[in-house]
């Protein structure tokens, strides 16, 4: 029922006028977009003249382009009426973009991390504590971010009531890769 739920709501948001001006408000005025384009003329001459410009999604609010991920899944989730949104994390990317959109939305956050990388990404999970988030050491399996996952979907299935899994790659059950 869940993810029915989960499905019937992205359906309708999804087209929904109020929705996506919120979302697009959140995007343009809280993260910085769109992000800039570079065009990068080095790289250009060496590879024969092609035009190659980046795209610099790394100068987003949180350093990454996880954020426009995070944003329309925090949307949805207090749309749903969840007080508390969970997330796993690999270098903690997604971590820091899903524990900013929970502070900025008053959403309590948990953050599911395999302990080696927390161990590695001890800058990230500082930003991730500093914002609000508690971030919870996987200590099972190899540590990293399979078992963050694994834990973090024991956690929702446990918590579905209360709980929006804010899912951070195009994985899990249907229709989470849609929404990623």
């Amino acid at each position: 029922a869940a993810l029915e739920d989960l499905e019937n709501l992205y359906s309708r948001m999804k087209n929904d006028e109020q929705f996506l001006a919120e979302f697009d408000r959140d995007l343009a005025y809280y993260v910085g977009r769109p992000s800039p384009l570079y065009y990068a003329e080095r790289w250009s001459k060496e590879l024969g003249g092609a035009q190659i410009y980046l795209k610099r999604e790394d100068l987003n609010h949180t350093g990454s382009h996880k954020v426009n991920n995070t944003i329309g899944q925090a949307l949805l989730a207090k749309l749903s009426g969840k007080k508390r949104i969970i997330a796993e994390t690999g270098a903690g990317q997604h971590g820091v973009a899903t524990a900013t959109i929970a502070a900025r939305l008053g959403l309590e956050c948990v953050v599911y991390m395999g302990a080696e990388d927390v161990k590695r990404q001890a800058m990230n999970v500082y930003r991730m504590r500093l914002l609000g988030a508690t971030v919870v050491p996987v200590q099972s399996g190899s540590k990293t971010l399979k078992d963050a996952m694994n834990e973090a979907m024991r956690d929702w299935v446990t918590n579905v009531d209360t709980t929006y899994y804010v899912i951070g790659t195009v994985a899990g059950p249907h229709p989470y890769p849609q929404l990623v």
